[in-house]
């Protein structure tokens, strides 16, 4: 077969899980062809290069084989080719380790640390007798 439907290629390579999610990631943009956005419909052939944006980072791919059928992880490399720039893969490597960020403090859920605080706050303390040193002299 020399020419697919973009939608099946990007689920029978396994970019995508479902044809569906495939087909939404077309219609909102996020798969381009030569700097424009296609639609799910359109055929792509050997040689093609593509642009898949899943943030943070854009990936390309360069079309080896187009196929319609989904075929599996390890005959993948023989179907597309990665032609990502390494700065995309930086970007990528950058938020994941920054971690979890993005929440203003005192917002949303209390992390395990400020639940701590709440808690001891929360918590009555109790004085014991023992604590004064006092005499009572009842006479």
């Amino acid at each position: 077969m020399s020419e697919a439907r973009i939608d099946k290629w990007l689920w029978a390579v396994r970019l995508y899980k479902t044809r569906t999610i495939a087909t939404e990631a077309c219609k909102k943009g996020r798969i381009t062809m030569n700097g424009t956005a296609v639609k799910p419909s359109r055929t792509v052939k050997p040689g093609d290069v593509l642009q898949v944006r899943k943030p943070p980072i854009t990936y390309s791919f360069r079309i080896l084989q187009a196929i319609e059928n989904r075929v599996g992880a390890k005959l993948v490399p023989e179907m597309l080719q990665d032609i990502t720039p390494p700065e995309q893969y930086e970007l990528l490597e950058m938020s994941r380790i920054s971690g979890f960020v993005g929440r203003a403090r005192g917002t949303g859920r209390p992390t395990k640390k400020d639940r701590r605080e709440l808690d001891d706050f929360n918590t009555p303390t109790f004085l014991d007798d023992s604590a004064f040193d006092f005499d009572l002299d009842l006479e």
